[in-house]
């Protein structure tokens, strides 16, 4: 209950609309959590009611808790992820701490389908779904699944219903046994495989880089982690005419590489706005004290393209910086989130700003816009095709 309770709080004191926040929206949040999770596990009990709540956050809570009365630690842990996601804040979660398991990490090691938004499955998404990723080693790498194999069904449930996506999916790829039936792109055929979690290698996200052509540079940026401004930068040391940056798959870091980074293109620029709840806007620049490449800018994005990796993509849009290819990216960019830690040693991440764009456009919900499409299908990623790469070197 101390762990919920200060929860609550720390919403309330620290969340970007926390202080004008109405705290009954809360605890109603916390209580439908709390009491499905007690009708899942068969223990919901008679008279168990949210109580009349005035708005007032003290008083509330004191009635809230003497309702739930006996310490169930399953309920409550259910009430606390409940409430945060009753914020509907692609920024704000709770983490729990997970001690490390015997023998390393296990998955079945399909970690990418075609159909992600940000870390979630995407609603405007349209069929096939196919599989984006498989780690080397892995379960699913050794029943010899591949990247671009589409997935036609998941434990007998169809990836799609008519034209719209299975939100189950991802959890089941994480389970312990999954059941996959899958088509082949370049041969048609279909399978089931019973997948089971093994052990899997996580290797560290690495920038990697190559040739396309003369004077044209291809980098992949997997996430803007600390330091990845410096060695994308790196890669570009000769200074070649045009630079290819895949940013397809990143899912975001810190925001300070981002204006590094863009440094690199630009300077004197305004890359976006972090906005409290009352007073002005801040706005974030380029980081002028990185020397200018003077290449040409071509980003490949996509829908798992999300948070840091769209505010990068929406100051290159904005500012007129370069080309965007590939597909609208996630949405998924409410603010930069801010840890609490929690005295049971669990985080809870907060955003206390809000993001806008270089025009103080909402990307939010919404993504960013490429100025050519280019989406990635099962068959060219069985058969090593990249449209994206394709269009980048025919506008170059």
């Amino acid at each position: 209950m101390n762990t919920l309770r200060q929860a609550y709080y720390c919403v309330l004191d620290n969340y970007y609309s926390g202080p004008v926040m109405d705290p009954k929206a809360l605890l109603k949040s916390a209580f439908a959590a709390y009491t499905q999770n007690l009708m899942r596990r068969g223990a919901d009990r008679a008279g168990l009611q949210l109580p009349a709540l005035a708005g007032n956050r003290d008083t509330d809570w004191a009635a809230f808790a003497k309702v739930l009365g006996a310490d169930d630690p399953a309920a409550l842990r259910a009430a606390i992820t409940g409430m945060v996601a009753g914020l509907q804040d692609n920024h704000a979660r709770w983490v729990r701490p997970t001690p490390p398991s015997e023998g390393g990490p296990t998955g079945t090691g399909i970690v990418g389908v075609s159909a992600q938004q940000g870390s979630q499955l995407d609603p405007a998404a349209r069929p096939p779904m196919f599989i984006t990723r498989v780690l080397p080693g892995s379960p699913a790498a050794k029943a010899d699944i591949r990247a671009g194999d589409i997935v036609v069904k998941v434990n007998g449930v169809p990836a799609f219903v008519g034209d719209t996506v299975n939100q189950g999916i991802l959890d089941a790829f994480t389970s312990g046994t999954v059941r996959l039936t899958l088509r082949r792109p370049t041969t048609g055929r279909t399978r089931i495989v019973e997948l089971r979690e093994g052990p899997i290698t996580r290797q560290p996200a690495a920038v990697t880089s190559k040739k396309l052509a003369d004077g044209v540079s291809y980098v992949q940026l997997p996430g803007f982690c600390e330091g990845a401004a410096d060695q994308v930068i790196a890669k570009l040391r000769d200074k070649p005419k045009a630079v290819v940056l895949d940013l397809r798959g990143n899912g975001g870091g810190s925001p300070r590489e981002v204006t590094r980074l863009l440094g690199a293109f630009a300077h004197g620029k305004v890359t976006s706005y972090f906005c409290p709840l009352k007073g002005d806007c801040v706005p974030n620049r380029t980081d002028d004290s990185v020397p200018l490449l003077g290449s040409r800018l071509i980003v490949l994005t996509d829908r798992g393209c999300a948070s840091a990796c769209e505010d990068f993509s929406a100051a290159v849009k904005g500012n007129g910086l370069g080309t965007l290819i590939g597909t609208r990216t996630a949405g998924a960019v409410s603010g930069p989130g801010e840890a609490y830690l929690l005295h049971d040693g669990s985080v809870l991440l907060l955003p206390r700003v809000r993001h806008l764009g270089p025009a103080r456009e909402i990307i939010d919900t919404i993504g960013v816009p490429v100025d050519h499409d280019a989406p990635m299908t099962a068959l060219d990623l069985a058969t090593g095709r990249d449209p994206g790469v394709a269009k980048a070197l025919a506008l170059l």
